[in-house]
């Protein structure tokens, strides 16, 4: 985010620095500047960064993220510009000490805010998520602190509930079931210490990142066919993970169904909870290869199927098209929605496969038939 800075608003000897030839300009960048106040310098700094000359920008932007302890005290002493605020905020969030004192000015931004919400710690996510005001007037602070994995458990459940309690919609993919779910939860009060939920949760989520982290790029199946029941079972290397999750509560098997990765999703998307299923359907993190892992599945319900199936660009792959039509789950409405993708040559095949559900064979008939006269 780059804020405008308006010269005028600040000190007579910043004004010179930043309308001043460059070597005046940096020296500016390396902090020094004679008579300029701690927070004008921020502003200087911040101005810089964008300047033209790529070694001045360079050295700004190494100077804002290492000033002097009296620049960066004087700072928050002082009656800060927004633009001074933003760029302490965004890069001392790890710093309680300075952040603490950024949010409570008045002038602080709600895109500042946002732009620290995305990637504050679990310290810095409890100390924004403490002013519920500023949270029920920008829903989008919740948003973003509920995607973001450093953000106790207990506390995305606090604002969920905070959130519908006061009528307030949240733009999350899957804020319908988030929404229903914590209905039924019991909400923890806030506590210096994270919880035990919150530990089990965290540890979840280390669990399926590691997963991820040895499968490399590929998404692999996380169930397959037993030979001898023909019934789907856990992969042995994922079930570890599978029973972990089947231990969560409903509002944590959501939240990670919207932030986890493509094993906990594919592991999600055929729980038995239509809500958390749902909201597996819905994550943002699902992407093509996921879709095609899902679409071979037969334990995942029609619903969660149709969901997908409103979701064209995760469904651009032939195979996809092919696995859904000869998955016993999938709606017949789908289905007639990607008939028209496929040559006749193989509906014709499909029509003749006992795997393809009966109403799905009529439908390619009728379709065929139609095709004929």
């Amino acid at each position: 985010m780059t804020l405008a800075i308006d010269p005028s608003t600040l000190s007579v000897p910043a004004q010179k620095i930043l309308s001043g030839p460059p070597k005046m300009q940096e020296m500016a960048a390396k902090g020094v500047a004679i008579g300029v106040p701690p927070g004008d310098l921020v502003v200087i700094l911040a101005a810089l960064t964008q300047s033209a000359e790529g070694t001045i920008a360079d050295t700004a932007k190494r100077t804002l993220d290492n000033l002097p302890a009296p620049v960066l005290g004087g700072a928050l002493g002082a009656n800060l510009h927004p633009v001074a605020v933003h760029e302490l905020a965004t890069r001392y969030h790890d710093r309680i000490d300075v952040l603490g004192k950024l949010l409570a000015m008045p002038q602080i931004s709600i895109d500042t805010l946002i732009d620290v919400a995305k990637v504050s710690s679990e310290e810095a996510s409890e100390l924004i998520a403490t002013n519920e005001e500023r949270l029920l007037a920008n829903p989008k602070l919740i948003e973003v602190l509920y995607l973001n994995k450093h953000t106790r458990m207990s506390t995305a459940d606090r604002m969920i509930e905070l959130a519908v309690r006061n009528n307030v919609e949240v733009s999350l993919p899957a804020w319908k079931e988030a929404a229903a779910a914590i209905q039924n939860e019991l909400i923890p009060e806030p506590s210096d210490e994270p919880s035990p939920d919150d530990l089990i949760f965290a540890q979840n989520v280390h669990l399926a990142d590691a997963l991820r982290a040895q499968s490399g790029a590929d998404v692999e199946a996380t169930h397959e066919v037993s030979e001898d029941s023909e019934e789907e079972k856990v992969v042995d290397k994922y079930v570890p993970l599978y029973r972990e999750i089947a231990m969560m509560t409903v509002t944590q098997k959501i939240r990670l169904a919207s932030l986890g990765t493509p094993e906990a999703i594919l592991i999600l998307v055929g729980d038995p909870s239509p809500l958390v299923a749902m909201a597996a359907a819905k994550s943002p993190q699902l992407n093509e290869a996921v879709v095609e892992q899902v679409a071979k599945r037969r334990n995942v319900m029609g619903d969660v199927l149709t969901a997908l199936g409103q979701r064209p660009e995760l469904l651009r792959r032939l195979s996809t098209k092919r696995d859904l039509m000869r998955n016993p789950k999938t709606p017949p409405s789908l289905a007639l929605k990607l008939i028209n993708h496929f040559q006749e040559h193989e509906l014709q095949r499909m029509q003749g496969d006992r795997n393809v559900a009966g109403s799905i064979r009529q439908l390619i008939k009728n379709h065929l038939e139609r095709k004929k006269r």
